[in-house]
């Protein structure tokens, strides 16, 4: 079994710290220097853990942590080292005097997250945003063609005429084909008008049937 974390130990305060408890942690550390967290709590007189005792020393107490707001130079520095560290938070703040890695990292996620996404930059790999595709179908089309109308299949009366043949008729098809003079055409003909004709096509395939032996 590993070794009890201290926070879990009997007769620990827990909670805010008060002015009282604060004056004792910084009159023993500038006695006595950082040392070792986990015998600095019995030695300072507080019923506090060790890893306590050095979060509050480090996030709030030490002389050189920077107050107030973050510069837009901190803020250009931290976006550079996330683009190359990631979330590594304690070598950010080696980068940056007075700072602390947790300081650092509720500004990233409270600022600088939202200030790189109004710029159109992804704050995870600090590249463009790029724009999701849309369906085409959205969009008008351009040129567009009237579809070919196929005709329903006409009887012609010729096939009926000879139904007692004993030649098999199959009509095919009939199509009507539209012809409409080419552009070309109206430029070098002024006189003549673009005139579109209709002409049908009929398609007859006779099949002779073998002659009885």
């Amino acid at each position: 079994m590993g070794r009890t974390p201290c926070c879990d130990k009997e007769h620990t305060n827990k909670g805010a710290w008060t002015k009282e408890e604060d004056d004792l942690l910084i009159k023993h550390v500038k006695q006595h220097g950082e040392g070792c967290w986990r015998s600095l709590p019995k030695a300072a007189g507080l019923l506090r853990c060790g890893k306590s005792c050095r979060l509050r020393w480090i996030n709030y107490l030490r002389p050189d942590l920077k107050r107030g707001n973050f510069s837009e130079e901190e803020d250009e520095i931290i976006i550079n080292l996330h683009s190359l560290l990631g979330n590594k938070w304690s070598l950010i703040a080696t980068r940056l005097p007075g700072r602390t890695d947790n300081e650092i990292k509720n500004y990233w996620n409270t600022h600088i997250k939202r200030k790189l996404l109004s710029r159109g930059i992804d704050p995870q790999s600090h590249r463009p945003i790029i724009p999701s595709s849309t369906d085409n179908n959205n969009y008008p089309i351009s040129n567009y063609q009237k579809p070919i109308e196929v005709f329903s299949p006409k009887t012609n009366p010729q096939t009926a005429a000879h139904q007692d043949n004993p030649m098999m008729m199959i009509n095919i098809m009939s199509f009507k084909v539209i012809t409409a003079s080419a552009e070309e055409q109206q430029h070098s003909n002024s006189s003549s008008s673009s005139v579109l004709s209709e002409e049908l096509v009929n398609l007859d395939l006779s099949i002779g049937l073998p002659k009885p032996k």
